[in-house]
C-alpha cells in the first residue's frame, strides 16, 4: 500500500471510530444527561472529528509503523484523543454554555480503545503469522536493562529475525522475577548454564554495553560452558552513535575472552610525536601495518606514506584512509620492495619522514623453515635497507616491529628477527636517528594467525587442527598491539627493545575449544585433531630471556628489555657472508647468533 492510500485508509477508519464513539456515549448516557439536544450532538461530533484529524496530523499518528508499535505509540494515541476531547469541550462551552462531562469521558474511553485496538491488532496479527511460519531459536538475553529491553523488543517485533527471547538474566537482584515484555528475568549470570539446559536455549545475546572487559570475560566464560551460540551487542561508545539494533549484534570473538582492561595511551606525548609530522609505514597493507596507519591518522600527521609490496593491500588501506582523512592528511601510496635498497633510499629521501614504522616482514614460521634464504633477504637485509635509508636521511625515529619468537629462537623466522634487532641496535650508536624495536606475541586475527584457520575449519564442519595439547602462546588484538607500538615510538630514546605486556599465555587448544562452543557446537560435533609440532615451533614462547629481563615497566603495559648487542666486526662479517651460505649453514649460524652462541673462527678474523 502506498503512503497516500495508507493515510486515506486511516482517515476513513478514524472518522468512523470518532463518530461511533461519540454517538455511543450520548446514546448510552441519554437518560443521565440534563437535556438531550441534537444541535449539541452534531456540533460536538464535527468538533471532535476535525480536532482528531488536526492532532493526528500534528503527532504523525498516520505515519507510524504499527507492526512495531510499543508504549511510545500508545502515548501518542492518548495525547491525540485527550487533546481532541479538550477541544470539543471548549467548543461546547463556547457554543452552548454547557458541557456534558460524563458523555465526553465515556467518549474519551471508547475513542482510545477503538483507535488503539485497530492499531495494535496489526502487530498482534503479524506476530501470530510470523510464529506460524518460522521456527524460532530460543534466546536468552543477558542484561535486563535498557539495552536488553531494546533488544528484546526488536526481536519480538521483527518478523524477519529468527531469534525469540524466552528469558533474561541479570545480576541486579531487584530485577529477578520481573516480567519484561512478557519475558521473565530468571536469575543472575551465574545461572546461565543452568537456564540454557532447563529452557532449551539455542542462542545467547549479551546486551550490557557498559561492561568492563573483565566483567565481559566473566559472562563469556559462563556462556562457554553451554552449547548455545553466543552474540554480543556493540560497546557503549558504538551505541552512542546510534548502532543499537538487532542487525548490529555480532558473534562473540576469542578476543573477548582475553578480558584485558582498555589500553590507556599518553595522548599528549603521542600527539607531540605525530601531529603535523610525516610518517612512513612499511608493510602498510598488512594486518599490523594497516592498523598502525589507522591509529597514526587519529593524531593528524601532515603526511603518511604507505609503503608495501602488494598492490591490492596498499590500494585497500589507501582507499580506507582517503575516505576518512583525505581533507586533513596527505596520503601517499607507494609500491616498493624493502629488499630493493635503491628504491628504499629513494622513497625515504623523497618524502623525508620524521618517523618510520617498519612492519614489513616474513612471519610464517613453518614456511620460513623451508625458505630460509627468503627470510634472510626480507627480514634482515630488507630491515637493513630501510634502517640505513632512515639513518642517511636523518629520520628522527625508526620503530621496528619484532616478535617474541626472537627470544631464544629455534626457528629461522625468529632468528632473522633477532638479527634484525641487532642491526638496528648497532645503527643506533652511529647517528642521530633513534632506532628501537618492539616485541609482542601472536596477534589475534592477523594474517597467518590461528584464529581465522580455526573459524574456517569450524564452518566446514571440522575437525579443528591443533599441533599439541600443551602448546601455549601469548595473544594480543591488532588494535592493542598497534597502539602500544605507537606509544613505544613516542618513548624511544634510541637502542631500546620494548616488550609489550601480553598478559597470561593461553593454550592453543583452549582457544580452539572456546571458538567451537561460542559457535554453537560441542567439541564432539566438530572434533579436535592433534597434528604434531611443525618444524621450528616451540612449545612455549618467551618475551624476554633471562639476560634481557628489566623488571620495571617504563609505561603501563610496556617493559624495556636489555638485549645483548652484537659485536660490530661480527655483524659486518655475517651480513657480508650470510647469503653465500648453504640453507643448513645459514639456519645453524643464525640460531647460534640469536642465542649468543656464535663465535668468529680464527680464519675469519
Amino acid at each position: 500500500m502506498t503512503i497516500k492510500k495508507r493515510i486515506t485508509t486511516f482517515i476513513i477508519v478514524d472518522s468512523l471510530i470518532v463518530m461511533t464513539a461519540i454517538f455511543l456515549s450520548y446514546v448510552t448516557l441519554e437518560a443521565y444527561l440534563p437535556k438531550y439536544e441534537l444541535p449539541m450532538l452534531l456540533t460536538s461530533s464535527i468538533a471532535l472529528l476535525l480536532s482528531h484529524h488536526v492532532f493526528a496530523y500534528s503527532y504523525k499518528l498516520y505515519n507510524k509503523a504499527w507492526r512495531y508499535a510499543s508504549v511510545g505509540e500508545l502515548v501518542v494515541i492518548v495525547k491525540v484523543v485527550t487533546f481532541s476531547i479538550l477541544a470539543t469541550l471548549l467548543v461546547q462551552l463556547i457554543a452552548f454554555q454547557n458541557i456534558y462531562i460524563r458523555a465526553l469521558l465515556l467518549t474519551w474511553m471508547l475513542h482510545v480503545l477503538l483507535i488503539g485496538g485497530t492499531r495494535f491488532s496489526r502487530r498482534i496479527i503479524d506476530s501470530r503469522n510470523t510464529t506460524r511460519v518460522k521456527a524460532f531459536k530460543r534466546t536468552l538475553i543477558v542484561g535486563a536493562g535498557a539495552a536488553g529491553t531494546m533488544v528484546a523488543r526488536q526481536l519480538l517485533s521483527n518478523g524477519d529475525h529468527d531469534l525469540k527471547p524466552v528469558a533474561f538474566v541479570d545480576d541486579d537482584n531487584a530485577k529477578i522475577k520481573l516480567d519484561i515484555l512478557g519475558v521473565q528475568v530468571l536469575g543472575d549470570t551465574s545461572k546461565i548454564s543452568t537456564i540454557v539446559k532447563e529452557y532449551a536455549i539455542d542462542n545467547i545475546v549479551i546486551a550490557i554495553p557498559s561492561l568492563s572487559n573483565k566483567e565481559m570475560k566473566h559472562i563469556i566464560d559462563e556462556c562457554v560452558k553451554t552449547t548455545a551460540k553466543t552474540h554480543i551487542i556493540p560497546k557503549l561508545e558504538d551505541l552512542v552513535s546510534g548502532k543499537v539494533s538487532v542487525s548490529a549484534m555480532r558473534e562473540v570473538q576469542v578476543e573477548d575472552l582475553l578480558g584485558r582492561d582498555p589500553i590507556e595511551l599518553d595522548m599528549k606525548m603521542i600527539s607531540e610525536n605525530l601531529a603535523g609530522k610525516t610518517v612512513l609505514v612499511t608493510g602498510a597493507g598488512g594486518s599490523i601495518g594497516s592498523e598502525i596507519c589507522r591509529q597514526v591518522c587519529r593524531f593528524k600527521p601532515r603526511k603518511i606514506v604507505l609503503v608495501g609490496h602488494g598492490e591490492n593491500s596498499i590500494y585497500g588501506i589507501d582507499m580506507e584512509l582517503r575516505n576518512q582523512y583525505q581533507q586533513d592528511i596527505e596520503i601517499v601510496p607507494v609500491i616498493g620492495d624493502i629488499q630493493d635498497r635503491k628504491r628504499m633510499h629513494k622513497i625515504i629521501n623523497q618524502h623525508q619522514p620524521n618517523i618510520v614504522y617498519h612492519a614489513a616482514a616474513h612471519k610464517h614460521v613453518p614456511l620460513m623453515e623451508v625458505n630460509p634464504r627468503e627470510a634472510v633477504k626480507n627480514n634482515i637485509f630488507g630491515t637493513k635497507n630501510v634502517a640505513e635509508a632512515a639513518q642517511t636521511n636523518n629520520v628522527d625515529t625508526f620503530v621496528m616491529i619484532s616478535t617474541d619468537k626472537a627470544v631464544n629462537p629455534t626457528n629461522i623466522m625468529g632468528a632473522t628477527k633477532r638479527f634484525a634487532e641487532m642491526v638496528i641496535q648497532q645503527l643506533s650508536q652511529q647517528g642521530k636517528t633513534k632506532f628501537v624495536a618492539v616485541r609482542f606475541g601472536n596477534v589475534l586475527g592477523s594474517r597467518g594467525s590461528v584464529i581465522p584457520l580455526f573459524k574456517k575449519q569450524i564452518a566446514a564442519g571440522g575437525p579443528v587442527t591443533v599441533t599439541h595439547p600443551e602448546m601455549t602462546r601469548y595473544f594480543m588484538t591488532i588494535p592493542e598491539a598497534s597502539k602500544l607500538v605507537i606509544q613505544a615510538g613516542a618513548l624511544a630514546r634510541g637502542g631500546e627493545i620494548f616488550v609489550l605486556d601480553m598478559g597470561e599465555p593461553v593454550k592453543i587448544v583452549d582457544l580452539a575449544k572456546n571458538l567451537i562452543k561460542l559457535s554453537g557446537y560441542t567439541i564432539e560435533e566438530i572434533g579436535i585433531h592433534y597434528t604434531g609440532m611443525r618444524p621450528g615451533e616451540k612449545m612455549y614462547e618467551e618475551l624476554l630471556n633471562e639476560n634481557e629481563v628489566h623488571p620495571k615497566q617504563i609505561f603501563p603495559k610496556i617493559h624495556m628489555g636489555r638485549a645483548v648487542m652484537l659485536e660490530s666486526r661480527l655483524l659486518t662479517h655475517l651480513t657480508d657472508n650470510l647469503l653465500s651460505m648453504s640453507p643448513t649453514e645459514m639456519h645453524d649460524t643464525l640460531i647460534k647468533v640469536a642465542n649468543n652462541k656464535y663465535e668468529l673462527r680464527q680464519d675469519h678474523q
